[in-house]
């Protein structure tokens, strides 16, 4: 299994969920490129449009996706 200490939430939860990139990649149109980046550095940032077909594409819920990218973000304190 790849170091998941250097994936990104969603490199993470791509490989946990055992999905195929080259699928996601045929099915939604973004790039194995653009996924390889999405998964493995922290400073590409995940857009919405491309979220949301990811989800359709591996089958789940795009709110549950979002939720598991995005669980670490927290507002800051006031």
């Amino acid at each position: 299994m790849k170091n998941l200490n250097k994936m990104t939430p969603l490199g993470i939860y791509l490989i946990k969920k055992s999905v195929n990139r080259a699928m996601v990649s045929k099915r939604t149109g973004i790039s194995q490129a653009r996924l390889s980046q999405l998964s493995l550095n922290e400073s590409t940032k995940l857009r919405a449009d491309e979220l949301y077909l990811i989800a359709l594409a591996i089958d789940v819920d795009p709110g549950d996706l979002l939720k598991e990218v995005c669980k670490n973000l927290k507002l800051p304190q006031s």
